[in-house]
């Protein structure tokens, strides 16, 4: 049986090795004239020095600011990603492809990325990897890492060749 991907999640963090897993997106989804969501998901501050901010400021300023900066890095972000994935699909012309969506969310990226594979029902999750050294992943764990061991949808890691 050959599975049908209609909907194809791109995860990225902007980085080198996420452009390289953009174009194995692109590529896939023109195969199999998919559709793809780019998923960017920001790091939330840690409850620890949000608890810092807030003894010096307060809860209410801090949670005004909190909303409107976050406000903007996500217009920022968007317009970033709009960019990245022009110019990348501007590398790729006889590689035309759909972007359904492009999300910026706040949390903890494996968990987000998650989410959302589940959640959208999406046929194939992809992302870029570091692919740092064993002792460094069984270590830190990565991102990518993560979402391998805990997705229940294909996952396509795609990691920079050493050139």
């Amino acid at each position: 049986m050959i599975p049908e991907i209609k909907k194809i999640l791109y995860a990225t963090d902007l980085s080198e090795n996420s452009r390289l897993a953009f174009s194995y997106a692109a590529s896939i989804a023109n195969r199999f004239g998919a559709g793809v969501t780019i998923l960017y998901v920001m790091e939330a501050l840690s409850s620890n020095a949000a608890a810092q901010i807030t003894a010096y400021i307060g809860d209410e300023e801090w949670a005004a600011i909190k909303k409107r900066n976050q406000q903007e890095v996500i217009e920022t972000l968007k317009t970033r990603l709009e960019a990245f994935c022009a110019e990348a699909g501007g590398e790729l012309p006889e590689c035309p492809f759909i972007t359904e969506k492009t999300l910026v969310e706040v949390g903890h990226p494996s968990t987000v990325i998650l989410e959302h594979a589940h959640k959208d029902d999406f046929d194939l999750v992809v992302m870029g990897t570091h692919g740092h050294s064993a002792l460094v992943d069984v270590m830190m764990g990565g991102t990518a890492r993560r979402v391998l061991r805990r997705c229940k949808k294909p996952v396509l890691t795609v990691r920079l060749p050493k050139e």
